[in-house]
């Protein structure tokens, strides 16, 4: 199991938690990202910078992903790609994307890209606050702790 992040937008405090989760659990984290990344002197966590242009990071992320790893991003499309590889997608808010919620998120998302399209004005996403964090690092635990146990049943199934 990986952690894989969609970087250009992951807020720095999130980028910690999963360092910090890494570095606990020994979970390779994969940062990947437009742009070159800093990331902690640590052989679980690597950065891979892509080339510019619209997904080229989203394509570059479901090429390495394997079933059963998570997925850091606040982009719904490809959260629903995510979910389509049998994985699973956190935003850095705390919300869980799966099978059962991806869908509905997806719609969402393409009504308020016609209500914008359309020329009305929408708000964007209001600044990470101490609660989403909170939300965030919770469901992460929750999230990775349920993915361990599976991959670890699949390793006892395969010995």
């Amino acid at each position: 199991m990986k952690i894989l992040v969609d970087a250009d937008a992951c807020p720095v405090t999130i980028r910690d938690i999963l360092y910090r989760t890494s570095k606990r659990l020994q979970i390779s984290v994969v940062l990947v990202a437009n742009q070159s990344i800093r990331t902690p002197d640590s052989k679980l966590v690597t950065a891979v910078t892509v080339g510019d242009g619209a997904d080229v990071a989203d394509d570059r992320i479901v090429e390495m992903l394997d079933a059963g790893d998570l997925v850091i991003t606040a982009d719904i499309p490809l959260a629903a790609r995510v979910v389509e590889k049998d994985a699973i997608a956190i935003g850095p808010r705390g919300e869980r994307f799966d099978a059962n919620s991806v869908q509905g998120r997806l719609a969402a998302r393409n009504l308020m890209d016609q209500l914008r399209s359309a020329g009305m004005e929408t708000r964007g996403p209001k600044p990470l606050g101490k609660k989403d964090i909170r939300e965030f690092s919770n469901e992460l635990d929750r999230t990775v702790t349920r993915l361990l146990k599976k991959s670890r049943q699949s390793d006892e199934l395969r010995d």
